[in-house]
């Protein structure tokens, strides 16, 4: 079993290891949720201040055309698009996830008119279910919302499918689908595919175009680190951009907006996918956290989060042993995300313990407890250190305690 010392050693041959001076992070504290919301990034504190006080502040609406704020979306977009595995113009960063979500599934749906089912896991995250059936509910032209166990989706692949609608890795235990052979099977059966990428962009390479992907969404604010609520973005494959009527025409969609003509026409493009004006502040904050990418290798970055969450899964297991502790994600680092979650049927309150302790990490109903794990700032000492405090917090019993038993608001 490796110690400390050798933890120690694996990061000073880390090749990622200076990228962890380019985030704030506070002393004493073991940031293990960057898959709810990411570290912020030394460089963005700078660029809000540039823009606020200069841009605003000096340049006011000028800076609309001077600072180039009009072609934040598309800039930004073009700045996720190798994370992805898309080219330039294949991506929009804009609204929510769950917006972008709508905007993908009406228009995949039109284009797939002769269909009516769209297809998911019973398991997939509960917003796109939710946006799903509104959709499917607003319509109001008899589609289905199929949903059915993980393994029985490809089997229920077929001619009646209009869209496969998945996330690439399971908010709860970091499961990860076979983006490429499902989106292939889909392919053989007519469906259009619809990818979240909410929980794999920023963590692990990401293959849209050799995937065959039809449409994705993601969101800015986990392993991208554009701060608590950053601007999404969403994908469309390049053969069908002009194919897409979008359901929400505003005017930033519109393929001259300040014409103000009364007729919608929509943009040439993924331009099209806007809608209203955006926000400026957020998409800066994304902007600036989105250059560090650039120096980074995807394959490496992988190699590292395989080899924290090895350690974790490890650690956890030797040291936890006969304390209530089950691992809850998949043991074979290939059918994996960069998280591991562990079962506990006091999930919430050790996870309020830990947080108590220093070491940062989240909880999901109805019992796990989330460590999502960001390479470019964790460190190997760091999942050792936070393995150990986790076996002392069960073995001496320290969560539980009323208020680490007192669920707030957000878990």
């Amino acid at each position: 079993m490796i110690d400390r010392k050798q933890c120690e050693e694996l990061d000073r041959r880390d090749p990622l290891a200076g990228f962890r001076e380019r985030f704030l992070l506070p002393e004493g504290i073991i940031y293990l949720d960057g898959n709810s919301l990411g570290a912020l990034p030394k460089a963005v504190p700078a660029r809000l201040g540039a823009v606020v006080a200069r841009e605003w502040g000096e340049g006011l609406i000028r800076s609309w055309n001077a600072a180039q704020w009009i072609e934040l979306p598309q800039r930004v977009g073009d700045k996720i698009a190798p994370l992805i595995g898309a080219r330039a113009g294949e991506v929009v960063a804009a609204d929510s996830t769950s917006v972008n979500l709508f905007k993908l599934l009406c228009a995949g749906l039109e284009i797939a008119s002769s269909r009516r089912v769209i297809l998911s896991e019973r398991a997939n995250f509960p917003t796109d279910v939710y946006v799903a059936a509104g959709v499917r509910d607003l319509l109001r032209q008899g589609h289905e919302l199929r949903l059915v166990e993980r393994e029985g989706l490809l089997a229920a692949l077929d001619e009646s499918i209009a869209l496969l609608m998945l996330t690439q890795v399971d908010f709860r235990s970091g499961y990860r689908h076979d983006m490429a052979g499902l989106t292939a099977a889909a392919h053989r059966n007519g469906a259009l595919t619809l990818w979240d990428l909410s929980h794999s962009a920023g963590a692990m390479p990401v293959e849209l175009e050799s995937s065959g992907v039809d449409l994705a969404v993601g969101c800015g604010y986990k392993y991208l680190n554009g701060g608590p609520g950053a601007p999404a973005y969403l994908y469309v494959r390049r053969t069908l951009q002009d194919r897409i009527r979008p359901p929400l025409s505003g005017w930033m969609g519109h393929r001259e907006p300040f014409a103000f003509t009364t007729g919608y026409a929509p943009a040439k493009g993924i331009a099209r996918n806007l809608c209203g004006t955006p926000p400026v502040l957020a998409m800066a904050s994304l902007d600036a956290a989105l250059d560090l990418w650039s120096e980074v290798d995807m394959s490496v970055l992988r190699a590292k989060s395989v080899a924290l969450s090895e350690l974790l899964i490890a650690t956890v297991e030797e040291r936890c042993a006969g304390l209530g502790l089950a691992l809850a994600s998949p043991r074979e680092a290939e059918h994996r995300g960069s998280q591991v979650s562990f079962q506990h049927e006091q999930g919430y309150a050790v996870m309020q313990a830990l947080i108590a302790a220093g070491v940062i990490g989240d909880f999901r109903a109805p019992d796990l407890i989330r460590f999502g794990l960001t390479p470019l700032y964790l460190r190997y000492v760091d999942i050792y250190d936070a393995a150990l405090a986790l076996a002392e917090i069960l073995r001496e019993r320290h969560w539980n305690r009323p208020e680490y038993l007192r669920r707030a608001a957000v878990t």
